[in-house]
């Protein structure tokens, strides 16, 4: 027998688990379902590499909701499960073990799934590609004092985990193929700065380096470089970006391509199919582009709309995110677009420590990083919304943290 709700969800992150709540502000009664391909109910990611290593969080902290919470709201938690096919025309969602539901409204919540390297060895049982909350148990277990550990890429997971395990009193050492650490968002001077503080902490950074091939050693991890060096490790982790999930949007012929494309209602090219979260590219209204953000934020705020929507709402997403990350001392929030390709002005009040660095194309602040600046979220957004020419100068001391 086939199952009918009135709500779908496929994805158990934080997209998925506040299309619930977005769903209930507007509709208190229609079934929903929860497909999540986790055993786990859906949880918190960013703590996985930030607070639970800090001890600022408890693991038990990091969900979202109870089982309670779902059965209070009459949704179906589906755990443990894939669906692999779309059939728009029958309203109908098929999973992998070959059993189905029908739906009204669809919400692909997916995600991104983390990018494997294309080199010998790369699928080598116990190599920790970080994202979910298994890896991170596998990881906290491994990290003991004293062990050793390459962490491939200096992005923004590669550089969290390793300011972490190094906190954990693990012997880290970095490789990445850019010159200076997360080399995409930072200005160079601000990168150089990170990256010495990273080695006065007793991170060993190799770069610019790319390994070549992975293999095991007498139960250790060996990594080859380009440059020909040779490393043992205890653990090895790769964080090198992630990929949009989009095989299951394709599976019933909607619109793909730098993840799941969605109009403002964040409804795909199907209707009563929706995407929000990391996997979905939408029109970013205030930076008028489409664009996919893979950040907490964002996700939080695009599934609340998609749920409201997918219960009759017909709202426009235009909600601004943000992000953050901490690197041992150094934190940051940013909004917009952040892009060291972009035109940059830095505002400094601690050079390289705390002040607000501004990303501009043709003259107009299209971004805006708050460097050890913190409750100035509101400004940066204001200064991006208002669109217009600014001269450099008009800029310094415009956000202050105080």
């Amino acid at each position: 027998m086939t199952l009918a709700y009135e709500y779908v969800i496929v994805g158990g992150g934080l997209a998925g688990a506040s299309a619930v709540q977005g769903i209930r502000e507007r509709d208190p009664n229609g079934r929903i379902l929860l497909v999540s391909e986790e055993i786990h109910l859906p949880y918190d990611r960013p703590p996985l590499s930030k607070k639970l290593w800090t001890g600022q969080q408890k693991l038990e902290d990091i969900f979202f909701h109870d089982r309670a919470y779902y059965e209070s709201q009459h949704v179906s938690l589906l755990l443990d499960s894939r669906a692999v096919q779309i059939e728009p025309k029958r309203k109908v969602l098929v999973f992998e073990n070959g059993e189905a539901c029908e739906y009204r409204h669809l919400l692909l919540a997916t995600g991104c799934r983390p990018r494997r390297l294309q080199i010998p060895g790369a699928e080598l049982e116990g190599i920790n590609y970080f994202r979910t909350l298994d890896d991170y148990l596998r990881l906290d277990g491994d990290a003991a004092p004293g062990a050793s550990a390459v962490v491939v890429g200096g992005g923004f997971i590669g550089s969290e985990i390793a300011a972490v395990l190094n906190m954990r009193g693990v012997q880290v050492t970095m490789l990445f193929p850019a010159p200076y650490l997360c080399d995409r968002v930072f200005p160079e001077a601000l990168a150089r700065a990170v990256q010495q503080h990273y080695l006065e902490k007793g991170v060993k950074i190799l770069a610019p380096d790319q390994p070549v091939s992975f293999a095991r050693k007498k139960g250790r991890f060996l990594t080859r470089t380009e440059s020909g060096k040779s490393l043992e490790s205890d653990m090895l982790i790769v964080g090198v970006g992630s990929v949009p999930e989009t095989a299951l949007a394709e599976s019933g012929g909607l619109e793909t391509g730098n993840g799941i494309v969605v109009d403002e209602f964040l409804e795909t090219s199907h209707h009563g199919i929706y995407a929000a979260g990391d996997a979905a590219f939408f029109p970013y209204r205030v930076l008028g582009r489409a664009m996919r953000i893979e950040h907490w934020d964002n996700a939080l705020n695009q599934g609340l709309s998609a749920g409201r929507n997918m219960a009759g709402a017909r709202e426009p997403y235009d909600y601004q995110p943000y992000f953050y990350s901490d690197l041992f001392e150094f934190g940051y929030e940013a909004t917009g677009e952040v892009n060291s390709g972009m035109d940059m002005v830095a505002d400094w009040e601690a050079e390289n420590e705390t002040g607000v660095i501004y990303y501009l194309r043709e003259g107009r602040v299209r971004g805006v990083m708050l460097c050890n600046v913190w409750d100035r979220m509101g400004a940066a957004r204001e200064l991006i919304r208002a669109g217009q020419v600014v001269r450099p100068e008009e800029l310094r001391g415009h956000i202050r943290s105080s």
